[in-house]
């Protein structure tokens, strides 16, 4: 039934617990998963030293890759004990509105799924459902699990 899951992460708990049950789904199904991390261009405005930008954006893929290979890591490691040999983890960084980019990416990658946390890094959105969330949720046709 599910041959793609988008698995959306900023590194907060709440995504980790996604990841969780993304590959339990995955497990069951044989899809693979797509990990994406996306900069936020709001941390990227123009600024009076480019050079100050240039450093922002690079230090924020690195930590992205950072974040992404930690992730698949703790997951594989903690949830699949040996069990996802069948899973083909794909990691993807991209920049831009989150919200924006993760429909985007849906729609690219032909996602049948997105297992998504409910809330961020951000304190606000441990009390209401995370701004992302809920844009992805209105915006899209497609399966939304949202995982507290």
């Amino acid at each position: 039934m599910y041959k793609k899951i988008l698995l959306p992460t900023d590194g907060s708990e709440s995504s980790k617990r996604a990841g969780e049950h993304a590959i339990s789904l995955a497990d069951v199904t044989g899809a693979d998963i797509i990990v994406l991390n996306v900069i936020d261009v709001n941390y990227l405005q123009p600024s009076y030293l480019p050079s100050f930008r240039e450093d922002l954006e690079k230090e924020l893929r690195n930590e992205g890759k950072r974040a992404i290979a930690g992730f698949k890591k703790d997951l594989e490691d903690s949830q699949c004990k040996g069990m996802c040999k069948n899973i083909e983890f794909i990691s993807k960084i991209d920049e831009g509105k989150p919200h924006e980019v993760i429909l985007e990416t849906m729609d690219n990658e032909d996602v049948d799924v997105v297992i998504m946390g409910a809330s961020g890094k951000h304190g606000l959105d441990r009390v209401l459902l995370g701004s992302t969330t809920e844009r992805v949720i209105r915006e899209t046709k497609r399966p939304v699990l949202v995982v507290p």
